[in-house]
């Protein structure tokens, strides 16, 4: 049973830093909030998890509300009541009926068990959330609690990967591991699963430089994906930006977290988080309140300026983060730090970026959020990432975020799975796409990495499904197939699904190697979606959002020997890329020399840029002498062919001055990733098989092996 009041011996603390802060004798708490009345802090039994005190925060400080209390320590188990008006209509939501997660816990005990009582008001009330509800949500809330920072970082070392050298490997802390064989089952699907010596070595292996990881910050299962017996499996719903998802930590709680940072770093891996500053899953005005809605909804979300109790959409989740107010600016700078500075990740990619760079005149890449991002000392050093899009006006702004900033590029994907697909009239974008999106990067001394290229992501067709379906197949998300993507640029190369047809295998095989060539030969920063170099698939579900089980988790037992080779093709084609310098440009501004060649051995004409069938194109690209960006290392010419037709091309390789012949160094037609003797005379002929690449370089300056 709750107290009202306490005997322990109450200080008034200060207002900075906010959250729980724990100083060897004692815990600080403290909690923004504009327009409340009163806060009170609720302590819990630490194995029972009810409530057994309540402490009201003494101290009210530049709207802080703040409090000390001596030996509280590591392990307490605390949440929040905050009083104020429950006025819907201006936008106040205050019910200290409901118990409240600190914005700036560092780790939540317990799961949110699903209740009426969450809800600020009467779900069977005719008005709806202007009606209140008074009953008490803490038995299903899961708690805050305070954590003991302390960790031995000796020996860490930040791998510190220069852009033009970066390799991107989006993957899922759960779903990889759920199913590897070399990873104890209690350790499967937790960070320390993840550290695992086999998975880092396999990784590392591939010759990828960074691990992206979906959200591992704390979020909330959706009660009508309970209902239907499924979870949220990616983790874009976020209600805690400084503490790890539970489900995640496994054995050493939060230290389980900087344990495997520590294992990938020593690795030479960086280690990139996708975080979710958009929205949180406190959803609309329909919404539960679980947090900042009852802390002081006003302040932390983007609310309608004429009509207060309802918000702005931009995210289409039901509710914007209102990144404009200056605390709530603080909360996402301050969680960044937090990552950066305890718990030594290496840079961030932003869900929904274009949501953070929105003030009130729309979108701008001077406003608040980037500006603080441009000057801060920690968050200015690592890497930054925006998916630079979203649902609301003007939410489409790819190649707009400041220097800086590397992006996701839409176009790219969706040029590369056209050409290959063979769609028509794509010669012009292919081109633009291959060799960096200078037309939306080229700006501000912006360099060639800042495009973030990429043919599959987690949200979309596998590459081996993009290979095997017309149409997408989601029927066991439990939405009558109307969710995920309908325009999906695939091609089943002739059979929906898996097939034992030997040609259609060997055709999606190919195009496998096609596609994932196009992405290591590009400028810009490639990025690998973990799977795809063995084939992994998810049975044509283009939105596994919903699916955590078999569906979506790493097969690795599945592994065949087509999928061995195509792994291997795939380590040799990022240690072709890694030893080229010609193919991970520095800048736009290096004095590479970049022409376009036809099949004719000549500069691709004007007609040929203006026919619609165009598919067969070359890439020729020297190291030019005026700029000293490019080194020495690696080979002064390469030729790429791209051949997306269906029938063979005789492609004539140009005659450049100088004596030297052509030597194949990648081959997608055969699969050989390696210079394997074949060479050609200048001026020579070749046959350019349907649907292939092939690369071609001048040996009188051979690769040179990294040490």
């Amino acid at each position: 049973m709750s107290n009202n009041n306490t005997s322990r011996r109450v200080l008034g603390g200060l207002p900075a830093p906010l959250g729980a802060t724990w100083d060897g004798e004692g815990t600080n708490f403290a909690l923004f909030s504009v327009h409340a009345e009163k806060v009170e802090l609720c302590l819990f039994h630490p194995t029972e998890h009810h409530e057994v005190e309540r402490i009201e925060l003494p101290e009210y400080t530049n709207e802080v509300w703040h409090g000390y209390l001596p030996e509280v320590g590591p392990g307490t188990l605390y949440g929040y009541r905050v009083h104020g008006p429950y006025d819907p209509e201006n936008g106040h939501r205050f019910n200290p009926h409901k118990l409240l997660l600190d914005p700036y816990a560092k780790a939540f005990a317990g799961e949110l068990r699903w209740s009426e009582a969450h809800y600020g008001y009467r779900l069977d009330s005719d008005k709806r959330d202007l009606s209140y509800d008074d009953r008490d949500s803490a038995e299903g809330m899961p708690k805050c609690e305070v954590i003991d920072p302390t960790f031995d970082w000796t020996g860490d070392e930040r791998p510190r990967v220069p852009w033009e050298r970066t390799i991107f490997y989006e993957t899922h802390v759960r779903g990889y591991t759920m199913r590897h064989p070399a990873v104890p089952p209690e350790l499967r699907g937790n960070f320390k699963g993840l550290g695992q010596k086999a998975v880092v070595d396999y990784i590392k292996s591939l010759g990828v430089t960074s691990v992206e990881l979906l959200p591992i910050h704390a979020f909330v299962q959706d009660q009508p994906l309970l209902d239907k017996g499924l979870r949220n499996y990616w983790g874009y719903n976020s209600i805690g930006f400084f503490a790890l998802e539970p489900r995640y930590l496994g054995p050493g709680g939060v230290n389980s977290f900087k344990e495997m940072v520590m294992r990938l770093h020593e690795a030479g891996l960086e280690v990139i988080l996708d975080v979710v500053y958009n929205h949180t899953a406190e959803g609309n005005e329909l919404g539960p309140t679980l947090c900042f809605k009852g802390i002081d909804n006003a302040s932390y979300y983007r609310l309608m300026p004429e009509q207060r109790r309802y918000y702005i959409n931009d995210t289409g989740t039901g509710n914007t983060v209102n990144t404009s107010h200056p605390r709530v600016l603080q909360m996402v700078m301050d969680s960044l730090r937090y990552w950066v500075l305890e718990m030594h990740v290496d840079g961030f990619r932003f869900d929904l970026g274009t949501i953070l760079g929105r003030e009130k005149d729309g979108f701008n890449p001077r406003g608040g959020f980037f500006d603080a991002m441009g000057q801060d000392p920690v968050l200015a050093h690592v890497k930054l990432i925006g998916e630079p899009w979203d649902i609301g006006p003007g939410g489409y702004q790819l190649g707009r975020f400041p220097p800086g900033w590397a992006e996701w590029n839409g176009k790219y994907r969706d040029t590369l799975r056209g050409y290959w697909k063979g769609d028509e009239g794509l010669i012009r974008d292919f081109a633009a796409r291959v060799t960096g999106s200078g037309d939306l990067y080229d700006w501000h001394g912006r360099r060639p990495w800042s495009s973030v290229n990429f043919i599959t992501a987690h949200d979309g067709f596998t590459l081996n499904d993009l290979v095997s379906y017309n149409e997408k197949h989601n029927e066991a998300n439990g939405e009558d197939n109307q969710d995920g993507s309908n325009d999906n640029l695939s091609w089943n190369c002739g059979v929906e699904g898996p097939s034992d047809e030997p040609e259609v295998r060997t055709l999606r095989e190919r195009q496998k190697r096609n596609l994932l060539t196009a992405l290591l030969l590009s400028h810009g920063t490639p990025m690998l979606l973990a799977g795809d170099e063995f084939g992994q698939t998810q049975n044509g579900n283009n939105n596994v959002y919903c699916q955590d089980n078999e569906l979506s988790w790493t097969d690795w037992d599945a592994i065949d020997a087509a999928d061995q080779a195509l792994t291997e093709f795939v380590r040799q084609a990022i240690k072709l890329r890694q030893n080229q310098p010609l193919l991970h440009r520095y800048s736009f501004r290096d004095g590479m020399k970049i022409r376009w060649i036809g099949p004719s051995g000549n500069d691709y004409s004007d007609e040929e840029w203006g026919d619609a069938g165009s598919r067969c194109i070359g890439l020729l690209l020297e190291r030019g002498e005026e700029r000293a960006y490019i080194s020495d290392r690696g080979e002064r010419i390469l030729l790429a062919i791209f051949n997306s037709h269906h029938e063979t091309v005789a492609f004539k390789l140009p005659e450049l001055e100088g004596d030297f012949v052509w030597q194949r160094l990648l081959d997608t037609h055969e699969g050989t990733c390696d210079a394997d003797g074949v060479t050609h005379a200048r001026g020579e002929t070749v046959e350019i098989p349907g649907r292939s690449t092939r690369l071609f370089g001048s040996p009188d300056n051979p690769a040179t092996p990294e040490a």
